[in-house]
């Protein structure tokens, strides 16, 4: 029997892996602008919303932009990045990710995705699972990017679960201190070096386990 009440996942990197159009959108717009962009650089992306990325990239050039030219390339990426997810499948889910989401189900836990991606509803219906949540946050509506909690404690609310009956999955050191600061039990995915603020580490989906936590 689970402490928890529910389980909320993020997106990339946990469920599926849309890093690499993620970097090949932004690698073309930055370069569009002068700006120098290498996967070095893109780990400074990761867990952060579309216009803070843009926003660090753009620091690296030495023009000035209006609000309405941040939109104008924001909208660019997103439609280059758009063009890329349209060839994903099911066979893009990561390892353990269907399995995980059986568990959750079958333990009877309500199941929430807390994704900064505005892409997320796509990326779902491209992968087939949109069904096997209860509550998709949509990131339009967050004012207040990772690692604020504010998009955390919205999947709570709208789940009718309280903060701290919840798990929160995430494989972002950004994603992390949101669930933390949201009140949640954190299950970070990837390398504990890395994750230092997670209540648990495990490598990927694969070794989720509702019995260990």
């Amino acid at each position: 029997m689970s402490r928890f009440k529910a389980v909320i996942f993020d997106l990339d990197g946990v469920i599926t892996d849309t890093a690499h159009y993620h970097y090949l959108a932004w690698k073309a717009l930055a370069e569009s602008e002068g700006v120098h962009f290498d996967h070095a650089f893109n780990e400074n992306l990761k867990g952060v919303d579309r216009m803070g990325s843009l926003n660090l990239i753009l620091a690296g050039s030495s023009n000035t932009y209006s609000m309405e030219q941040k939109l104008a390339l924001a909208e660019r990426k997103n439609k280059q990045y758009v063009e890329l997810i349209a060839t994903m499948s099911a066979a893009d889910l990561l390892p353990g990710a269907l399995d995980a989401l059986a568990a959750v189900r079958a333990a009877g836990l309500t199941i929430g995705l807390a994704s900064v991606s505005k892409n997320a509803f796509t990326v779902l219906d491209r992968l087939g699972i949109r069904e096997r949540f209860d509550y998709v946050v949509d990131a339009a509506l967050i004012a207040n990017s990772k690692p604020h909690p504010e998009i955390f404690l919205n999947a709570a609310a709208s789940l009718g679960v309280a903060p701290e009956d919840c798990l929160g999955v995430e494989d972002a050191v950004a994603g992390v201190a949101s669930i933390k600061s949201a009140g949640m039990f954190a299950l970070g995915v990837g390398s504990p070096d890395v994750l230092t603020q997670a209540d648990l580490v495990i490598p990927s989906l694969a070794q989720f386990s509702l019995g260990d936590y």
